[in-house]
């Protein structure tokens, strides 16, 4: 059944697991992409350029910002530009797939402001202890760096309500099951299914098959 392509937006502190539940969720979900984010910050080790971030310099940070490139930006943990390709989001979606946007609470207001459609998701740890403990357990940051996080993930926890749906995140499998359920109700949703063209095939048949049957 021909479906529209969703915008799921899934934000929450730096720290509780985000990229863990997306990448459990991308082989649940075949038609679903992951928009890539655009970065000033300096990758951590792992990271790769083109799969975890686009790590740009500040200037063509600048640069795209000025063009409108960015569906939405943030500067986030006080000195760190993170931004999302408007370009690139509606690529994907014009090859008919769905989109995950991973990104913060400043970005998720200016994403709400565009597509209202977009569904939003709050990942949220299941104690703020355990959230400590992970941000000091990833050992990626120095302790300003971290300090940093953590007072972002403050007032990043106080716009929990405006979003559409919560996942608490004990474990990321689980999480991202819930997540997948999440993508999968709303794929259903009549504003994003082609119902009329199922209506009108339906009804179609099912006038043939009477006009038979009283033949």
């Amino acid at each position: 059944m021909p479906t529209k392509g969703l915008v799921l937006v899934v934000s929450g502190p730096s720290g509780v697991g985000k990229g863990t539940v997306i990448r459990h969720l991308m082989p649940m979900c075949p038609r679903l992409r992951e928009s890539i984010s655009y970065t000033t910050r300096e990758p951590r080790e792992g990271e790769v350029d083109g799969r975890d971030y686009h790590f740009v310099s500040v200037q063509e940070f600048e640069r795209r910002k000025t063009a409108g490139d960015f569906l939405e930006w943030a500067v986030v943990h006080r000195d760190q530009s993170y931004g999302t390709s408007r370009s690139q989001v509606r690529q994907m979606l014009a090859q008919g797939h769905s989109v995950v946007l991973e990104i913060d609470c400043q970005g998720a207001e200016q994403v709400r402001r565009e597509w209202r459609d977009a569904v939003f998701v709050f990942v949220a740890p299941p104690s703020w202890a355990e959230l400590v403990r992970r941000l000091r357990g990833r050992d990626t940051e120095d302790e300003d760096e971290v300090q940093k996080r953590i007072d972002s993930a403050f007032r990043e926890m106080a716009e929990l309500c405006k979003y559409d749906y919560l996942i608490v995140n004990e474990d990321s499998r689980q999480s991202a099951k819930e997540l997948a359920a999440i993508v999968t109700g709303e794929g259903l949703r009549m504003s994003r299914v082609d119902c009329e063209e199922l209506r009108d095939r339906l009804l179609a048949e099912g006038q043939a098959s009477r006009e038979q049957s009283r033949a």
